[in-house]
């Protein structure tokens, strides 16, 4: 039996949940935020992690509206009035996030983002649960949310620098210098 975390950030029935970023493109943090009333929790991620995270959200609302009779009532796309395209509240990092779960509530028909802290340092035993003792953020979100969140950290990630057309490596805003593959 492994320990539960010492501090669990929980988030039933956020007022908002999203992904977005501080600094720009080439130098970006991204970070995982949610909030009730005045409480505020956000976490680094890593632009991987946020593309990842959002694939496999959508992955889940897809695989629920194949289910029969579809009772959870999963929409296609973003409803409207659930697009947030506002920037990040007052960011104050928690912790970096290490391990990323999703999970699916059917008595609330919420989906549940769990993440748990990169651990620190190379000292973890090979059995020990880089979860156990430590801290972790769980947002727990409708399925209409969650599909605001995923098309949102899409637009966030797909914002980035441009890529080359000649190489494929990104153009920072100083300046590119061409690095054409070898035949």
């Amino acid at each position: 039996m492994t320990d539960m975390p010492a501090h669990v950030h929980e988030f039933d029935w956020p007022d908002r949940v999203v992904i977005g970023t501080v600094g720009r493109p080439g130098a970006r943090t991204f970070y995982l935020q949610a909030r009730t009333g005045a409480r505020i929790v956000s976490i680094a991620l890593e632009k991987e992690q946020s593309a990842l995270l959002a694939q496999k959200v959508d992955e889940v609302l897809d695989q629920l509206r194949t289910v029969e009779g579809n009772r959870y009532s999963v929409p296609i796309s973003t409803p409207v009035e659930l697009a947030d395209n506002d920037p990040l509240e007052d960011v104050q990092e928690q912790f970096r996030a290490g391990t990323i779960g999703i999970g699916w509530d059917p008595s609330t028909a919420q989906l549940i983002i769990e993440a748990h802290p990169l651990p620190e340092g190379d000292d973890l035993e090979l059995d020990e649960d880089p979860a156990a003792g430590s801290e972790m953020l769980r947002v727990r979100m409708p399925v209409g949310t969650a599909r605001a969140f995923t098309q949102r950290t899409r637009e966030i990630v797909d914002a980035g620098r441009p890529l080359c057309t000649l190489c494929g490596h990104p153009i920072d805003p100083d300046g590119h210098t061409c690095i054409l593959p070898e035949f």
